[in-house]
């Protein structure tokens, strides 16, 4: 199939699969006679399984662990765990941070009126310089 086609079976875009083949992320493509990519199932498997480890917020790097680990027919699923659970103690900082930033901009938002006043402690506190913003903790 041409690139179009295992762009479509697969859910990645065709801009996509020449990054993913310019970083080897994937293996490069065959060729036919006149120079265009050619792709069969395994290819679209491949794809598919980059395209869902990127959905689960895998980066770059760490796909590329872990579709090694999947072609590694002698891997260990202890190796394949740990890179998911280094990666859900990422997600969790992540959260945490979001949660603290949420919260923070929520009790910027209670403490403004909301009315045709000009004071707004929203844009009071985005001007303030570090030492003095107020940080809800």
């Amino acid at each position: 199939m041409n690139i179009g086609q295992a762009s479509k079976a697969s859910g990645v875009t065709a801009k996509m699969i020449r990054y993913y083949e310019s970083i080897d992320l994937i293996g490069p493509a065959r060729r036919n006679d006149a120079g265009y990519r050619q792709y069969d199932d395994k290819d679209v498997q491949t794809l598919r399984f980059v395209k869902r480890s990127r959905d689960l917020g895998f980066s770059l790097e760490r796909i590329k662990m872990l579709s090694g680990l999947w072609q590694d027919g002698t891997r260990k699923s202890a190796d394949v765990k740990r890179l998911a659970l280094q990666h859900i103690a990422e997600l969790d900082q992540d959260i945490a941070k979001l949660q603290s930033i949420r919260d923070e901009l929520e009790h910027l938002a209670d403490g403004c009126h909301g009315d045709n006043r000009p004071e707004c402690p929203i844009l009071a506190d985005l001007a303030a310089s570090p030492p003095t913003r107020s940080r809800r903790r």
